[in-house]
C-alpha cells in the first residue's frame, strides 16, 4: 500500500508583492549606497549647486552713488501686503473723514518720454519726445494718509489701457476702455462706505457703471481724498548675442480734470503733494499742479504699482541664489545614469533581473531609491544655496527682493522635486540606450541647454518662452518667485525670471516626459534580452 503526503508550502502572512517591492528597494539602496563613486557624485552636485551660485555672487557688483556721494544702500519700501511696490505720484487732497465720494471729469491726458530711455544730466524734460505711456495714471483716490506704501484705492484714466480701478498696488480692475479728450470726456467716481471703496466710471456724468469694489482693512476715519498723477519710466531693453542692456529714464503725464466734486465731511483746502519726492530724489522741476477756477492741471511722474524685479532692476531674488542648479543637475543627471548603465556594462543586470524576474518592479524601484536620494541632495542643496549666496549678495551691496516665506519654502521644496525628476528621467534614458554618454547627453540637451539659452538671453524672448514651455527646462519654473502683474508693463521673459507656465504647471512638463520615458524604459526592458 502505497502512502502519499502532500506538504502544503510556507506562505508569509504578508502581502507578497508589497513584501517583494519593499525588499527590492531595500536591495536597489543597498546597492547604491556601497557604490562609493555615486554616493561621492550626489555629494558633489550638492556641493557645485551651493558652490556656482556662491562664485557667481561673489563675482558680481554694483555700483551706486547717493546723496551727496554716499552709500545708496536699498531699503525696499512695502506696500500693505508685504510686498515691494512703488509709490511715487503728484497728488492733490483733502481730508475726509467718514463716508463720502469723489467726482472728477478728466478732458486729456499728455505725456513726454526720453526716446532713447536717457536723460539729460540735470534737465529730464531735455531732449524727450511727446507720448504718453501706456500705464500712465490720473484719475481720483481715496489713500491712507501720504506716507509711501500706505493704502489706497483710485480710479484712473490710463494712456492705453482705458479706466482702471487699482486699489493696495497689487490690484487691476478694468472699466469702460478708450482714451479721453475734450470732446469725450471721462467721468471718474470712488465712493467710500466704512472699509470699502467702489468704483464707477462714465461718458457723462449722468449715467454711472460700476467698476469694482475694494475692501481695505483697517482704514482709519480720516484719509486722504483727491486727484492724482503719475507715469512710469520709459524703459528700452537691447538684446544681443553677448547679453542685455537696458536703459531707463523717468517719463511725464499730465492730465486735465474740472468738475470735482468732494463730498462728506471735509476739511481745510486742497494740498499738493509730491508723494515719493524731495530733497536728494529725482529732478522734480515742473511736476506738481495749477489751478485755474475749478481747471486743475496735474503733472506727475513715477508710479504706483508693485515693483517687478527684471534686468532694470539691480535687485536680486531669491531664485538667483539657485544659479548653480543646473550644473547640479548634470552630475545628479551622470549618477542617475549610471546607476542603471553600470550594469549592463557589468553584465550584472543579469544577475538583478534573474533575481528579480518582473522587470518592470526592478526599474521602478530603481526608480524610487535614485528618485529619493536626489530629491534629498536638492533640498539639502538648495537649504544651504538660499541663505549662502543672499549673504553674499547683500555683502556686496544688492538690495534683495522680499518674498514671502511660503514662496521660499515652495522654492527650495520645488529645486529638491526638479533634481529628483531629473533623476527619474535620466535612468529611464538609460535604460533605454543603455549607454552613459548618450543618456548624458539627451538629459542635458533636453534639459539645461534650454534653460542656458533663456535665461542667458543668447535667444530673443519670443523662442526663449517657448523652450521653456515645450521642452523638459520648463521645470525651472518651479524656481520662479517673481510675479506677473497686468498692470505693470515689463518684458516678462526667462532672462528677468518669468517662466511663461505656472511653478507647478512647468514641473508638470518635466514630470510628463519622465513618465514616457519610464513606460518606453518598461516595455524595453521586458521585451528584449539584458
Amino acid at each position: 500500500m502505497t502512502t502519499t503526503t502532500t506538504v502544503t508550502p510556507y506562505r508569509s502572512p504578508l502581502p507578497a508583492g508589497h513584501d517583494g517591492f519593499l525588499r527590492l528597494l531595500h536591495a536597489e539602496w543597498t546597492k547604491f549606497r556601497t557604490v562609493r563613486g555615486w554616493v561621492a557624485g550626489m555629494l558633489v552636485a550638492g556641493l557645485v549647486t551651493v558652490a556656482v551660485g556662491l562664485l557667481g555672487a561673489a563675482g558680481s557688483s554694483i555700483a551706486c552713488t547717493g546723496p551727496g556721494g554716499g552709500s545708496c544702500r536699498h531699503t525696499p519700501l512695502t506696500g500693505p501686503g508685504g510686498e515691494e511696490v512703488s509709490d511715487t505720484m503728484t497728488l492733490v487732497h483733502r481730508p475726509l473723514t467718514g463716508n463720502g465720494s469723489i467726482t472728477a471729469r478728466i478732458t486729456s491726458l499728455t505725456g513726454v518720454h526720453p526716446p532713447d530711455g536717457r536723460t539729460a544730466p540735470g534737465d529730464p524734460t531735455a531732449g524727450t519726445v511727446p507720448g504718453v505711456q501706456p500705464w500712465a495714471k490720473a484719475g481720483v483716490i481715496v489713500k491712507n494718509g501720504t506716507g509711501q506704501g500706505s493704502a489706497y484705492a483710485a480710479v484712473a484714466l490710463t494712456g492705453g489701457h482705458g479706466v482702471r480701478m487699482q486699489y493696495d498696488y497689487t490690484h487691476d480692475l478694468a472699466g469702460t476702455p478708450g482714451p479721453a479728450s475734450a470732446s469725450s470726456p471721462r467721468w471718474l467716481r470712488l465712493t467710500r462706505a466704512g472699509d470699502t471703496l467702489t468704483g464707477y466710471d462714465s461718458a457723462d456724468g449722468t449715467h454711472w457703471k460700476a467698476i469694482g469694489t475694494a475692501r481695505l482693512a483697517g482704514l482709519p476715519a480720516t484719509v486722504q481724498a483727491g486727484l492724482f498723477t503719475t507715469s512710469p519710466e520709459y524703459t528700452v531693453t537691447s538684446t544681443s548675442l553677448g547679453g542685455s542692456s537696458t536703459s531707463a529714464g523717468p517719463s511725464r503725464a499730465t492730465a486735465a480734470f474740472d468738475a470735482v466734486t468732494l463730498r462728506g465731511s471735509t476739511g481745510g483746502g486742497w494740498t499738493d503733494d509730491l508723494v515719493g519726492g524731495g530733497a536728494g530724489g529725482p529732478d522734480t522741476s515742473g511736476l506738481g499742479h495749477r489751478q485755474a477756477g475749478g481747471t486743475f492741471t496735474l503733472t506727475g511722474s513715477g508710479d504706483v504699482a508693485p515693483v517687478v524685479p527684471g534686468r532694470g532692476s539691480p535687485g536680486k531674488s531669491v531664485e538667483s541664489s539657485l544659479i548653480g542648479a543646473f550644473a547640479g543637475l548634470v552630475v545628479v543627471t551622470v549618477v542617475a545614469t549610471m546607476s542603471v548603465t553600470a550594469e549592463y556594462r557589468r553584465g550584472l543586470i543579469r544577475t538583478t533581473l534573474t533575481a528579480n524576474p518582473r522587470r518592470g518592479r526592478v526599474l521602478a524601484a530603481k526608480a524610487v531609491v535614485i528618485g529619493s536620494v536626489s530629491f534629498v541632495t536638492g533640498l539639502a542643496a538648495a537649504a544651504l544655496a538660499v541663505p549662502l549666496v543672499g549673504a553674499v549678495e547683500k555683502g556686496k551691496g544688492f538690495p534683495l527682493h522680499r518674498t514671502p516665506f511660503a514662496t521660499d519654502v515652495r522654492v527650495v521644496v520645488g529645486t529638491a522635486a526638479l533634481f529628483a525628476v531629473t533623476a527619474v528621467l535620466a535612468l529611464a534614458l538609460g535604460t533605454v540606450l543603455r549607454r552613459s554618454a548618450g543618456a548624458v547627453t539627451a538629459v542635458v540637451v533636453a534639459i539645461v541647454l534650454p534653460y542656458i539659452l533663456a535665461v542667458a538671453a543668447v535667444l530673443p524672448a519670443g523662442p526663449s518662452r517657448w523652450l521653456t514651455r515645450i521642452t523638459p527646462a520648463a521645470a525651472f519654473a518651479v524656481q520662479q518667485s517673481v510675479h506677473q502683474y497686468a498692470q505693470v508693463a515689463a518684458d516678462y521673459t526667462p532672462a528677468d525670471g518669468y517662466f511663461p507656465l505656472s511653478p507647478w504647471a512647468g514641473l508638470g512638463v518635466l514630470c510628463g516626459y519622465a513618465a514616457a520615458a519610464v513606460a518606453v524604459a518598461a516595455v524595453l526592458l521586458r521585451g528584449r534580452d539584458a
